[in-house]
């Protein structure tokens, strides 16, 4: 049996959990705040029409940027309300409930590979620690030939940058890029922020 992640465990503790998270970004949004920093890199990545991954996308923030400006979008989380909130408020990409650590997308009828995988939010950090290795075999498996991933999350939340990176490394990425924030600061060795740019290998 997969071991649930934080984040299921924190839902099952605090069940309105979920939509105070919705609640918090449409606010947000609401007040005229940049929340499209994520998806501006990943554009930047790519031509228009691309295929492109969410992984954890929650209620569909940077997904539904993604697919604002042209590109063919699937975002994947595993908790329902956020999948629910995805389709009300970004209609337009196929938004599909399930666990990163048991990604099969073409066993659900989506067998083409995506040009670009994001992972914003923290969801690396949020992953249970016997998935981490899962989770990205099973996302470079959903990446297409010449195809890259961006993941960001921070530092101090139990996933040390060193140990992703080895994790990557052992499921078949290697990084292209490495950056301190999404609005393309470099990484250094003080940083307290990761966004990993990764190709596979």
């Amino acid at each position: 049996m997969t071991e649930p992640s934080t984040w299921t465990r924190m839902t099952q503790e605090d069940p309105e959990h979920s939509r105070a998270y919705v609640q918090r970004f449409r606010d947000l949004a609401a007040q005229g705040m940049d929340l499209a920093g994520e998806a501006r890199l990943v554009d930047a990545m790519l031509p228009r029409g691309s295929r492109v991954l969410d992984a954890g996308c929650g209620p569909g923030r940077v997904g539904g940027w993604l697919a604002s400006v042209g590109h063919q979008v699937v975002g994947i989380d595993v908790d329902p309300v956020l999948i629910a909130a995805a389709d009300e408020d970004h209609p337009g990409p196929r938004w599909l409930v399930g666990d990163l650590a048991e990604l099969d997308l073409p066993a659900r009828g989506v067998p083409e590979p995506f040009d670009a995988i994001v992972s914003a939010g923290n969801v690396m950090a949020f992953l249970a620690p016997s998935t981490r290795g899962a989770v990205l075999t099973r996302l470079r498996a959903h990446v297409a030939p010449g195809g890259r991933a961006a993941i960001g999350f921070g530092a101090g939340r139990g996933y040390d940058f060193d140990e992703f990176l080895a994790d990557a490394g052992a499921a078949g990425w290697a990084p292209d890029l490495l950056l301190s924030t999404w609005d393309l600061r470099p990484f250094t060795p003080a940083s307290d922020f990761l966004v990993a740019v990764l190709r596979p290998v």
